[in-house]
Protein backbone atom coordinates (compact mmCIF):
# COMPACT_ATOMS: atom_id res chain seq x y z
CA UNK A 1 0.00 0.00 0.00
CA UNK A 2 1.46 3.60 -1.07
CA UNK A 3 2.16 5.94 1.82
CA UNK A 4 0.28 8.98 1.97
CA UNK A 5 3.09 11.64 1.56
CA UNK A 6 2.95 12.70 -2.02
CA UNK A 7 5.74 14.18 -4.37
CA UNK A 8 4.39 16.53 -7.49
CA UNK A 9 6.26 17.05 -10.57
CA UNK A 10 6.47 21.09 -10.90
CA UNK A 11 7.08 22.23 -14.20
CA UNK A 12 8.64 25.71 -13.94
CA UNK A 13 8.89 29.09 -16.74
CA UNK A 14 11.12 28.80 -19.46
CA UNK A 15 11.34 32.63 -19.69
CA UNK A 16 11.53 35.02 -17.17
CA UNK A 17 8.46 37.32 -18.87
CA UNK A 18 5.72 35.37 -16.76
CA UNK A 19 3.09 35.70 -14.57
CA UNK A 20 0.79 33.45 -12.41
CA UNK A 21 -1.46 33.20 -15.52
CA UNK A 22 0.63 31.37 -17.16
CA UNK A 23 0.26 28.13 -15.14
CA UNK A 24 -2.95 26.35 -15.34
CA UNK A 25 -5.38 27.38 -12.12
CA UNK A 26 -4.97 23.48 -10.98
CA UNK A 27 -1.66 23.90 -10.96
CA UNK A 28 -1.28 27.62 -8.99
CA UNK A 29 -3.72 26.05 -6.60
CA UNK A 30 -1.57 22.74 -5.93
CA UNK A 31 1.68 25.05 -5.74
CA UNK A 32 0.22 27.53 -2.91
CA UNK A 33 -0.32 24.35 -0.95
CA UNK A 34 3.12 23.09 -0.85
CA UNK A 35 6.37 24.34 1.79
CA UNK A 36 8.70 21.26 0.87
CA UNK A 37 10.46 21.59 -2.34
CA UNK A 38 13.23 19.92 -3.91
CA UNK A 39 14.94 21.80 -6.59
CA UNK A 40 18.33 22.44 -8.78
CA UNK A 41 18.90 25.98 -7.95
CA UNK A 42 17.34 27.19 -4.42
CA UNK A 43 17.94 31.33 -5.19
CA UNK A 44 15.88 30.70 -8.64
CA UNK A 45 13.50 29.06 -7.33
CA UNK A 46 12.79 31.22 -4.49
CA UNK A 47 12.44 33.70 -7.18
CA UNK A 48 10.02 31.37 -9.19
CA UNK A 49 7.56 30.64 -6.05
CA UNK A 50 7.68 34.66 -5.69
CA UNK A 51 6.58 35.25 -9.10
CA UNK A 52 3.84 33.13 -9.01
CA UNK A 53 2.83 34.90 -5.79
CA UNK A 54 2.98 31.97 -3.16
CA UNK A 55 0.69 32.62 -0.37
CA UNK A 56 3.53 31.18 2.15
CA UNK A 57 6.50 33.53 3.54
CA UNK A 58 9.56 31.86 1.46
CA UNK A 59 11.47 31.85 4.76
CA UNK A 60 8.75 29.52 5.82
CA UNK A 61 9.39 27.23 3.03
CA UNK A 62 12.14 24.21 3.18
CA UNK A 63 14.74 23.86 -0.03
CA UNK A 64 16.59 20.63 -0.92
CA UNK A 65 19.01 20.46 -3.65
CA UNK A 66 18.93 17.98 -6.50
CA UNK A 67 21.36 18.83 -9.48
CA UNK A 68 24.56 17.27 -11.64
CA UNK A 69 26.31 17.73 -8.67
CA UNK A 70 24.42 15.42 -6.24
CA UNK A 71 25.52 12.59 -5.15
CA UNK A 72 24.52 9.03 -4.11
CA UNK A 73 24.16 10.05 -0.27
CA UNK A 74 22.88 13.07 -1.29
CA UNK A 75 20.09 10.80 -2.56
CA UNK A 76 19.37 9.13 0.45
CA UNK A 77 19.15 12.32 2.27
CA UNK A 78 16.23 13.10 -0.68
CA UNK A 79 14.49 10.04 0.33
CA UNK A 80 14.88 11.05 3.76
CA UNK A 81 12.81 14.26 3.14
CA UNK A 82 10.62 12.24 0.97
CA UNK A 83 9.34 10.03 3.51
CA UNK A 84 8.28 13.00 5.87
CA UNK A 85 5.18 14.11 7.00
CA UNK A 86 4.35 16.05 4.01
CA UNK A 87 4.09 16.77 0.19
CA UNK A 88 6.58 17.22 -1.76
CA UNK A 89 7.38 19.70 -4.63
CA UNK A 90 10.25 18.82 -7.23
CA UNK A 91 10.62 22.01 -9.61
CA UNK A 92 12.59 21.83 -12.79
CA UNK A 93 14.55 24.43 -13.40
CA UNK A 94 13.47 25.41 -16.71
CA UNK A 95 10.55 23.05 -18.45
CA UNK A 96 9.40 19.88 -16.95
CA UNK A 97 10.94 17.81 -13.88
CA UNK A 98 12.65 14.51 -15.18
CA UNK A 99 13.12 15.19 -18.97
CA UNK A 100 16.54 16.29 -19.68
CA UNK A 101 16.30 17.06 -16.17
CA UNK A 102 18.27 15.34 -12.78
CA UNK A 103 14.82 15.06 -11.04
CA UNK A 104 14.50 12.00 -12.65
CA UNK A 105 16.54 9.75 -10.44
CA UNK A 106 14.38 10.84 -7.31
CA UNK A 107 11.43 10.36 -8.97
CA UNK A 108 12.31 6.75 -9.08
CA UNK A 109 13.21 6.30 -5.83
CA UNK A 110 9.61 7.76 -4.85
CA UNK A 111 8.05 4.80 -7.10
CA UNK A 112 10.20 2.46 -5.22
CA UNK A 113 9.36 3.64 -1.70
CA UNK A 114 5.47 3.36 -2.82
CA UNK A 115 5.37 7.59 -2.75
CA UNK A 116 2.37 8.87 -5.23
CA UNK A 117 4.21 10.94 -7.89
CA UNK A 118 1.63 13.20 -9.33
CA UNK A 119 2.94 15.15 -12.50
CA UNK A 120 1.43 18.64 -13.09
CA UNK A 121 0.89 20.54 -16.76
CA UNK A 122 3.48 22.99 -17.52
CA UNK A 123 5.88 24.07 -20.95
CA UNK A 124 8.27 21.32 -21.91
CA UNK A 125 10.68 23.31 -24.59
CA UNK A 126 11.10 20.01 -26.29
CA UNK A 127 7.71 19.52 -27.11
CA UNK A 128 7.07 23.17 -27.53
CA UNK A 129 9.94 22.88 -30.69
CA UNK A 130 8.36 19.73 -31.94
CA UNK A 131 5.07 20.78 -31.95
CA UNK A 132 5.94 24.01 -33.94
CA UNK A 133 8.35 22.52 -36.25
CA UNK A 134 6.29 20.49 -38.71
CA UNK A 135 8.55 17.65 -38.28
CA UNK A 136 7.50 14.44 -37.81
CA UNK A 137 6.22 14.17 -33.89
CA UNK A 138 5.13 10.13 -34.28
CA UNK A 139 9.15 9.39 -33.43
CA UNK A 140 11.83 11.27 -32.35
CA UNK A 141 15.01 11.73 -29.90
CA UNK A 142 16.31 14.26 -27.80
CA UNK A 143 19.86 14.38 -27.82
CA UNK A 144 20.76 16.84 -24.84
CA UNK A 145 24.06 18.00 -25.82
CA UNK A 146 25.97 17.38 -28.83
CA UNK A 147 29.54 16.38 -28.75
CA UNK A 148 31.44 19.88 -28.03
CA UNK A 149 34.72 18.86 -30.03
CA UNK A 150 34.15 19.59 -33.43
CA UNK A 151 34.91 16.49 -35.20
CA UNK A 152 33.64 14.22 -32.65
CA UNK A 153 30.05 17.03 -33.41
CA UNK A 154 29.98 16.67 -37.09
CA UNK A 155 30.50 12.56 -36.88
CA UNK A 156 27.29 12.46 -34.51
CA UNK A 157 25.28 14.72 -37.11
CA UNK A 158 26.13 13.11 -39.80
CA UNK A 159 25.10 9.54 -37.76
CA UNK A 160 21.74 10.92 -37.04
CA UNK A 161 21.09 12.39 -39.93
CA UNK A 162 21.35 9.22 -41.45
CA UNK A 163 19.56 7.85 -39.22
CA UNK A 164 17.12 10.47 -39.48
CA UNK A 165 16.72 9.37 -43.26
CA UNK A 166 16.89 5.38 -42.96
CA UNK A 167 13.36 5.83 -40.06
CA UNK A 168 11.84 9.03 -40.37
CA UNK A 169 12.81 9.96 -36.66
CA UNK A 170 13.30 13.88 -36.02
CA UNK A 171 16.33 13.98 -33.98
CA UNK A 172 16.52 16.75 -31.19
CA UNK A 173 19.36 19.04 -29.21
CA UNK A 174 20.21 22.07 -27.63
CA UNK A 175 23.33 23.78 -27.15
CA UNK A 176 25.42 26.29 -24.67
CA UNK A 177 23.61 29.22 -25.59
CA UNK A 178 26.91 30.85 -25.94
CA UNK A 179 27.62 28.04 -28.19
CA UNK A 180 24.54 28.83 -30.39
CA UNK A 181 26.42 30.29 -33.89
CA UNK A 182 29.18 28.02 -33.79
CA UNK A 183 26.42 24.74 -33.41
CA UNK A 184 24.43 26.96 -36.30
CA UNK A 185 27.30 26.69 -38.71
CA UNK A 186 28.41 23.13 -38.32
CA UNK A 187 24.69 21.89 -38.62
CA UNK A 188 24.33 24.16 -42.29
CA UNK A 189 28.03 22.88 -43.26
CA UNK A 190 27.29 19.15 -42.33
CA UNK A 191 23.95 18.39 -43.24
CA UNK A 192 22.64 17.71 -46.45
CA UNK A 193 21.08 20.71 -48.64
CA UNK A 194 17.36 18.90 -48.46
CA UNK A 195 17.16 17.95 -44.79
CA UNK A 196 14.97 20.43 -42.83
CA UNK A 197 16.23 22.38 -40.34
CA UNK A 198 14.02 23.85 -37.32
CA UNK A 199 14.79 26.45 -34.73
CA UNK A 200 12.89 27.28 -31.75
CA UNK A 201 14.46 30.18 -29.90
CA UNK A 202 13.41 31.76 -26.55
CA UNK A 203 9.91 30.20 -26.41
CA UNK A 204 7.38 31.34 -23.98
CA UNK A 205 8.66 34.51 -24.00
CA UNK A 206 7.44 37.88 -25.71
CA UNK A 207 11.17 37.25 -28.54
CA UNK A 208 10.04 33.55 -29.47
CA UNK A 209 10.39 32.64 -32.21
CA UNK A 210 10.39 29.28 -34.36
CA UNK A 211 11.53 28.89 -38.22
CA UNK A 212 11.82 25.82 -40.42
CA UNK A 213 13.75 25.64 -43.83
CA UNK A 214 15.80 23.07 -45.65
CA UNK A 215 19.62 23.69 -44.34
CA UNK A 216 20.23 25.06 -48.27
CA UNK A 217 17.83 27.75 -47.03
CA UNK A 218 19.49 28.38 -44.00
CA UNK A 219 22.94 28.94 -45.45
CA UNK A 220 21.73 31.81 -46.73
CA UNK A 221 20.38 33.59 -43.24
CA UNK A 222 22.29 34.23 -40.14
CA UNK A 223 19.69 33.97 -36.82
CA UNK A 224 20.20 35.84 -33.80
CA UNK A 225 20.50 33.32 -31.63
CA UNK A 226 23.63 33.89 -29.76
CA UNK A 227 23.34 33.90 -26.03
CA UNK A 228 19.91 32.49 -26.77
CA UNK A 229 18.37 29.43 -25.38
CA UNK A 230 17.66 27.74 -28.83
CA UNK A 231 16.14 23.98 -29.26
CA UNK A 232 17.56 22.35 -32.71
CA UNK A 233 15.56 19.72 -35.01
CA UNK A 234 16.14 18.44 -37.92
CA UNK A 235 14.87 15.88 -40.09
CA UNK A 236 16.15 14.41 -43.43
CA UNK A 237 14.34 13.12 -46.44
CA UNK A 238 14.05 9.47 -46.85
Amino acid sequence: MSVEQKLYLLPSNLSSNFGPKTFAATYIETVYKLKHFVVENERSSRRFLSQLNHPTPIHEMEFRLLNEHSTPEDLQQLEAFLKEDHDTGLLSEAGCPGIADPGADLVRRAHQLQIEVRPLVGPSSILLALMASGLNGQTFTFHGYLPREERKRREQIKRLERESQSTGKTQLFIEAPYRNKQMFQTLVRTLAPQTQLSLACELTSDDEWIHTRTVGEWKTKSPSIHKKNVVFSFLAPS
